[in-house]
């Protein structure tokens, strides 16, 4: 509290003083924040004592040298990635330090086809064969999808208060949630992300060390978009201005030039060491030779949708993690192996995951373990993108394949669409034979499989993300895909912890859908 002449009443604590930054550049941004614990000064006095130079000494010295990784969370960047598959758009998002969307199937125009065409290492006859697949594919997207539109409009008459274009808006996005069963991997999508520093480097890293072509190179384009200038929004009204005020006095538009039209670069000194990473690569080439022969000979067991996993030692739960990300069995059949093994041979299995890990490495992601609810879950590709989003859980995931089969969405039998989705289907899975068997390129091969073929991966969580997944995804307006799976997460948990079952709010999937209400 302040007297008239303004001064502050001694005996009164000062106010706490809270107010929004716009207009810094991250790393800049990111010393004047990392300076709280370095210097007295307040926020707006840090911004106007640092230079660029300045912030790029800091964070050489304390963010390389020292080792203070935490200063780079400080540094918020947003960035659009444009055309890229579906394949590599779920690299990109399997980030749990992650916030974007990404491109909805439901409101995309497929009409004309857009998608990642791999090299196959220049085999004409290979690439003919993909071309002429997905061409296949989305003709028969557009012809399902309008049919299902005309079926559903068929069943579901327009009520009298219902405007004719949300009609049609409605069944139309449910005619695609249907069709979209038959896009591609290799179909193009954009997304956009706001990360901070320490995650984008450890994304690049990890983009870097993939096995694709297209996500490897998607990491350098990171990379390369983070150390160069970024995209000014009002860059054309600037400029414009500039030239007014330069035709008026030069010296002030050289001024306005220097404030307005400089150059932002978003992170230059925070990636520049990002690069693939050794760790990631070994350990891959290992744990999947490791998996191999653990597994030599077995066929992939049957498994539910979802499978709730039991409690065991956390020793045996890594080294089955650890393998599971390496091959197409089910979490039991692998654990049962595992479990088998003498405490020597478990322990060569962890070590693996450890061996080649350097001095500044994160431990691989089968480490995060110890959650009591962990779901072992097989389900179409499409649906997996959405729950793929739930970042308080821990995914591991399993390797693209057609060795789960594909999902046959109930509305094709009544539609009259069955046979014409099988053979469209089956023409992919001897497409994908074919590729593997001429082109020797099973990575490149597996672009051409569509959202409906089958996904592993291990979720883990608390009770509290279970519950939040089971009642979010459960709604009547959600893709009829996941809602499935997210209804059979909450009754395996109800029928383990039966007491707890009340405290989900989770809506009966079994119970009739109104489609036009989303």
């Amino acid at each position: 509290m302040s007297d008239e002449n303004g001064s502050r009443d001694p005996k009164q604590p000062p106010s706490t003083s809270v107010y929004a930054i716009y207009g810094v550049e991250p790393e800049v941004q990111a010393y004047a924040m990392a300076k709280y614990s370095r210097s007295a000064l307040s926020m707006k006095e840090s911004l106007r004592e640092i230079s660029e130079q300045k912030a790029e000494k800091f964070l050489n010295t304390y963010y390389f040298q020292y080792g203070h990784r935490s200063i780079a969370d400080l540094a918020h960047i947003a960035l659009a990635i444009e055309r890229l598959s579906i394949l590599a758009a779920i690299a990109v998002v399997d980030e749990q330090r992650w916030d974007g969307q990404e491109r909805s199937t439901r409101y995309q125009d497929f009409s004309h086809p857009d998608y990642y065409q791999p090299e196959f290492g220049g085999n004409s006859a290979a690439r003919t064969l993909f071309r002429e697949t997905i061409d296949c594919l989305f003709a028969e997207y557009q012809a399902i999808s309008a049919r299902m539109f005309a079926h559903l409009q068929e069943r579901t008459p327009r009520p009298i208060d219902m405007k004719q274009e949300a009609y049609d808006r409605t069944l139309r996005a449910r005619a695609f949630d249907v069709a979209r069963y038959l896009l591609p991997l290799a179909t193009n999508t954009s997304l956009g992300e706001i990360v901070n520093a320490r995650t984008l480097e450890s994304q690049i890293t990890r983009l870097l060390s993939d096995r694709f072509p297209e996500v490897r190179a998607l990491g350098e384009s990171l990379k390369e978009a983070a150390r160069n200038p970024a995209y000014i929004l009002n860059e054309a009204a600037f400029r414009e201005l500039w030239e007014k005020i330069r035709g008026c006095d030069e010296g002030w538009g050289d001024k306005v030039r220097d404030l307005l039209l400089k150059e932002v670069r978003p992170a230059p000194t925070l990636v520049k060491y990002a690069a693939a990473s050794p760790y990631l690569m070994h350990s891959r080439e290992e744990l999947e030779a490791a998996a191999a022969e653990l597994m030599a000979g077995a066929a992939i067991a049957p498994a539910p949708p979802v499978d709730l996993l039991d409690d065991e030692p956390l020793e045996i739960e890594i080294a089955t993690t650890l393998l599971y990300e390496h091959c197409a069995y089910p979490y039991r059949q692998i654990r049962d192996r595992v479990a088998a093994l003498s405490a020597a041979e478990c322990r060569e299995i962890v070590d693996l995951g450890i061996k080649h890990r350097a001095p500044h490495d994160e431990l691989l992601r089968a480490f995060n373990a110890g959650q009591t609810l962990r779901f072992d879950i097989l389900m179409d590709i499409g649906g997996f993108r959405d729950l793929h989003r739930h970042r308080r859980c821990v995914q591991i995931l399993q390797a693209f394949t057609d060795a789960h089969g594909y999902e046959v969405p109930d509305e094709l039998d009544a539609a009259g669409l069955r046979q014409r989705y099988d053979d469209a289907m089956s023409r992919v899975q001897g497409a994908v034979a074919e590729l593997k068997r001429t082109a020797g390129e099973d990575t490149d091969a597996i672009y051409l499989l569509p959202l409906a073929f089958r996904k592993r991966t291990l979720f883990k969580m608390d009770f509290a993300e279970a519950a939040y997944i089971s009642e979010l995804r459960t709604t009547a307006a959600g893709h009829f895909s996941y809602r499935r799976i997210a209804y059979q997460m909450f009754e395996a948990v109800a029928h383990r912890y039966p007491t707890l079952a009340r405290h989900f709010r989770v809506t009966d999937v079994r119970e009739p859908v109104d489609l036009l209400k989303r």
